[in-house]
């Protein structure tokens, strides 16, 4: 890992990752041969790219069944309280709607309604992510979303991976289909004879899959354009080195682009992490991946004191902030931007990843700074009520016209006056 002393954070302008005109370029045939063809378009990128020869798009009820056989039913236990644990976390999120009524009786108010439809972007191919499932479709199901749809690449044996479809099934997801890439968030935005499309579509994918996203977004909603994983650990001279160094490694196998920072008061705690993490790489079954991102993109940043050390974390602004430190309490009012911070000793980012309630869709590339995880709140959208009476327009309607016509806007004005008794209508 580099070593940064200086206070120099010139890295964080490197971390975007920029796509090069060809991929651009083949996302956009994708996307536009996916509108012409349909599902016939679908199989065909599903065989060139996944190797698999696909039959029906959606996932039939007698697949889903058999995915149990082949989950382990501890696994299956897990999956059901994890879900329970994101589901009761997010019930505390759902927004309400409310009116007031305010000086001449005029209601003023918010009406909440939830998105008619939501599809779930499940990345798979070489790997299984229920947790993916449950991150992006609790959350819409709290809300009220009356359609979620979830969709995932099939691996080689042509079947979405088992645990995606037991997560699936226990949350109560009934709408499932074998695609992935481009071509997927293709299908969700613009429907095929077999998918119709979505109104928003969500979950981490590919750099073809955020591409996609991004060049969709407008003619559907998308929840971000994700980049690669990142964790800032923020500690003293009391955080375990074994531990420090274990969590920037369960990042670091994520992507070889994922960034793993450890920013540190203790240069005794900084040489045993960067020792620890030496010692635990080659254990790790996907170190391949967690190398590169240790040797290339991981970083020691050393700093003065903790309050120094709070606002080089606020300038990282990291997906995942752990506070490895003897009272994090103390540090967190410093803290302005992080996607989701985790508080002490124990609190491992995978707690947060598979299990504790929070969602694990977060804001990456330092969009922690101005945007939120994945919730409930993505899910829904507002409308503004106003209903003026009378004596409200008769005390407010000259200062509205004036606005109007300051603007440039007559009719503006003439729309408010005709209503008012005794006004002069400039016509």
């Amino acid at each position: 890992m580099e070593w940064i002393e200086n206070g120099d954070l010139s890295f964080l302008k490197k971390r975007k990752v920029e796509a090069k005109e060809a991929a651009q370029q083949s996302v956009r045939e994708i996307i536009a041969r996916v509108r012409d063809e349909g599902d016939k378009a679908l199989k065909d990128y599903t065989k060139q790219f996944d190797g698999v020869e696909l039959g029906e798009l959606r996932v039939p009820n007698e697949a889903i069944a058999a995915a149990y056989r082949h989950v382990p039913e501890k696994v299956i236990q897990a999956i059901r309280q994890a879900a329970e644990n994101i589901r009761a976390f997010h019930e505390k999120q759902k927004p309400s709607s409310w009116t007031e009524t305010v000086e001449h009786g005029v209601v003023l108010g918010q009406k909440v309604t939830p998105l008619d439809s939501v599809g779930v972007y499940v990345p798979g191919g070489t790997a299984s992510y229920p947790s993916s499932v449950l991150m992006g479709a609790v959350p819409a199901l709290v809300a009220g979303v009356g359609r979620v749809v979830l969709i995932s690449p099939p691996q080689k044996n042509g079947l979405i991976a088992y645990g995606v479809l037991v997560a699936a099934h226990e949350i109560g997801i009934k709408e499932i289909y074998q695609a992935g890439g481009a071509q997927a968030i293709a299908a969700l935005a613009y429907g095929t004879e077999t998918i119709r499309p979505v109104d928003k579509i969500v979950g981490p994918g590919n750099l073809y899959v955020m591409l996609a996203k991004k060049q969709v977004f407008g003619d559907v909603a998308i929840d971000s354009l994700a980049g690669p994983s990142e964790i800032a650990v923020l500690a003293d001279e009391t955080a375990h080195p074994e531990w420090v160094a274990a969590d920037l490694l369960s990042q670091a196998e994520h992507d070889k682009m994922s960034m793993p920072v450890l920013v540190t008061t203790s240069r005794s705690l900084a040489e045993k992490v960067d020792q620890e993490v030496e010692r635990q790489l080659p254990a790790l079954p996907r170190h391949e991946i967690a190398g590169p991102s240790i040797e290339t993109v991981g970083k020691i940043v050393l700093a003065a004191n903790l309050k120094d050390a709070a606002e080089i974390v606020n300038q990282i602004a990291p997906e995942h902030l752990e506070l490895a430190i003897a009272d994090p309490e103390s540090v967190l009012p410093l803290i302005r931007h992080a996607g989701a911070i985790f508080l002490g000793m124990y609190s491992s980012e995978p707690v947060g990843d598979y299990f504790a309630g929070p969602n694990h869709i977060i804001p990456t590339n330092g969009s922690a700074r101005y945007a939120s995880p994945l919730g409930v709140e993505s899910f829904v959208k507002r409308s503004s009520l106003i209903r003026y009476t009378d004596e409200a327009l008769e005390a407010n309607g000259s200062a509205i016209a004036d606005f109007a016509r300051f603007e440039g806007l007559e009719g503006h004005a003439q729309a408010v006056e005709k209503r008012m008794k005794g006004a002069t209508v400039h016509e």
